[in-house]
């Protein structure tokens, strides 16, 4: 058997591997673009096939191929949406010419494909042609973003439910440390009392709002310019093709997608996808912040603030006997750092575009899609290998209220401003001494009984909402 087969473009003639789905365009895109050195992303892929899909069946209704032809296009992007033709979309993630490699590439698996489905031999492109057939009334232009924006919402929907879960993993943990009183603390320093569940409610609370925004966000995706061809003119597609391929996408995806009505300008501009991306930047933010809070707040563990402890996962040196590292927060905070660096990528590809395209495509979509990936696989591990395991210690927060000063605000309403102050500079005066509390200072002079200082510090106090009215120390008049 020949082990190549030789086919022709506008540049000449080349051998190609005799079994392989892509040709002679895939093999130029191999040889120009050894960049990224993987492939393009697979949920491009599988967006690519709903987007073929859709312009085969609008062409099959306006009469453009037979039922034999139809059929085995039809099964072969079925089968590309499916995943099932993922390794023979080979070129490179970062390549030049707007994305033109990686349409070619999936017009010259699909079109051998669908001659394998009919017994034809590969590269007999009289019978299935993927210029003619597969890329029927459509132009790169107008395939690749439609393909992007269906990847991206479903990436979308994926990470949402990952969201999800680890907002309901602290949501958990907030009712779990709802009765631990622990020090707050603003610029590192102590503040006032709370409790280790308000503590918890926080992340929750931040990550309820990411959810809300990927939520909203895949509005921003809906609209598409399938079928403007190129440019957004709709060059060489008949009306009624156009009117009707987005809502064979739409039944094929079964997405709430629409035809944009400026076509043009849909082509053009590619801020949509700054827009998303910074929606998953934010996320990255709280995941960033909540990740190195978590690190804070389980340091030590005897030389630290020790007041949560995180699961152990592995040992944590090759040297240090013993030493466990909080390796599940670090990762995910490397991974929002790298978020962070994909949506400044974004925001460069997607404003560097010129007059009527965007030929910076192809790295916006391996950005957008790289993040929606880190993300969800982020969110899932933190939730599971991390939040779900946390235990709160509570000996070492009740030791902090016992000693630090930031007890001492919850004591003014009762005792008044200048004892407290006089408490302060007693403490500082004896700090080091493990003896000299707060809670056995007040007793000892009288200042509060041992039952009136656990109700100041208890968890129902140091959570309600303000002081009853009547009840606070001072008059609401008095000075300061």
């Amino acid at each position: 058997m020949a082990h190549h087969r030789v086919e022709t473009d506008l540049l000449g003639t080349r051998e190609v591997p005799a079994n392989a789905l892509w040709g002679i365009h895939t093999l130029r895109a191999i040889k120009n673009f050894p960049l990224a050195g993987r492939p393009v992303h697979r949920g491009l892929v599988h967006g690519f096939g709903t987007v073929k899909l859709a312009a085969a069946r609008t062409n099959h209704e306006l009469g453009w191929a037979d039922e034999a032809k139809f059929a085995a296009i039809q099964s072969a992007c079925e089968e590309m949406i499916a995943g099932r033709l993922d390794e023979h979309v080979v070129v490179d993630a970062l390549q030049g010419g707007a994305g033109t490699s990686t349409n070619m590439n999936v017009n010259e698996v699909l079109a051998n494909r669908a001659l394998q489905l009919l017994g034809q031999p590969l590269g007999n492109y009289h019978c299935v042609h993927p210029h003619d057939d597969i890329n029927r009334h459509q132009s790169t232009n107008d395939a690749y973003p439609t393909a992007l924006r269906v990847a991206a919402i479903i990436g979308l929907r994926e990470l949402q439910w990952k969201v999800v879960g680890l907002m309901e993993a602290f949501q958990q943990k907030e009712k779990e440390f709802a009765d631990v009183v622990k020090i707050g603390r603003t610029e590192l320093q102590d503040a006032v009392l709370m409790t280790l569940g308000h503590e918890m409610s926080a992340y929750a609370e931040a990550f309820s709002r990411d959810r809300w925004r990927i939520y909203k966000c895949e509005e921003r995706l809906r609209v598409v310019n399938l079928g403007g061809t190129a440019i957004g003119t709709t060059l060489g597609a008949p009306r009624k093709y156009v009117f009707r391929v987005v809502e064979h996408l739409r039944q094929i995806t079964g997405l709430g997608l629409a035809r944009a009505e400026n076509l043009v300008e849909a082509t053009q501009n590619a801020d949509v996808f700054i827009e998303v991306s910074g929606i998953l930047r934010a996320l990255a933010g709280n995941l960033l912040k909540c990740s190195n809070d978590l690190r804070l707040l389980s340091s030590g563990p005897h030389a630290g603030l020790g007041e949560i402890k995180l699961p152990p996962r592995q040992a944590g040196s090759s040297i240090m006997p013993g030493k466990v590292n909080p390796v599940i927060p670090e990762a995910v905070a490397q991974v929002a750092m790298s978020v962070m660096g994909h949506d400044l990528m974004i925001v460069q590809a997607a404003s560097a575009g010129n007059l009527e395209l965007n030929p910076f495509l192809p790295l916006v979509a391996d950005s957008l899609l790289t993040m929606l990936d880190l993300l969800a696989h982020a969110c899932d591990i933190f939730a599971r290998q991390c939040v779900v395991g946390i235990v709160a210690d509570r000996a070492q927060c009740l030791l902090h209220v016992h000693n630090s000063t930031a007890t001492l605000t919850a004591l003014v309403e009762r005792i008044g401003y200048d004892k407290v102050e006089h408490l302060a500079e007693h403490l500082q005066q004896t700090k080091g001494d493990s003896t000299q509390t707060v809670r056995k200072f007040v007793t000892e002079h009288g200042w509060l009984s041992a039952e009136e200082f656990e109700e100041l510090t208890s968890p129902e106090r140091v959570t309600r909402l303000g002081s009853p009215d009547g009840e606070s120390g001072a008059s609401p008049l008095s000075p300061g």
